[in-house]
């Protein structure tokens, strides 16, 4: 053989050995389809919504992850209500106090209306004395 021809078959050989490695490579590192799946290349848009609360707080537990498919009035996380429920005490607290100081003042009312009868009676008795 000619050196010529070692030189080609040589080339040859080492293009079939690049070639059977880069088949190898691509059968196993390759993407993989399962049955029923289709790849491609694209691009996906999606709308994103932002969502919030009534009111002000503190989040106590999240019941859903990033990503997750959500349906419309389905609770996604509960917030923490114990300042709510302290607020609620308070104000339950304070009504309570109006409605004792309303009562307090009806009674002073009453009392106040009785001496003002007992001060006429004793103008009338002073005048009748007159």
């Amino acid at each position: 053989m000619t050196f010529q021809k070692k030189k080609w078959l040589t080339r040859l050989v080492v293009a079939l050995v690049i070639g059977f490695a880069a088949i190898g490579a691509w059968k196993r590192y390759g993407v993989r389809q399962e049955d029923g799946l289709v790849s491609g290349n694209g691009r996906i848009e999606a709308t994103e919504i932002d969502i919030s609360a009534r009111t002000a707080g503190r989040i106590k537990e999240i019941l859903v992850r990033e990503g997750d498919f959500v349906k419309a009035g389905q609770v996604v996380a509960h917030m923490d209500t114990d300042v709510l429920e302290a607020q609620l005490r308070e104000a339950e607290a304070r009504l309570q106090q109006a409605q004792s100081d309303a009562a307090v003042t009806r009674s002073q009312l009453v009392q106040r209306e009785s001496e003002k009868k007992a001060a006429l009676a004793f103008v009338r008795l002073r005048e009748a004395e007159l």
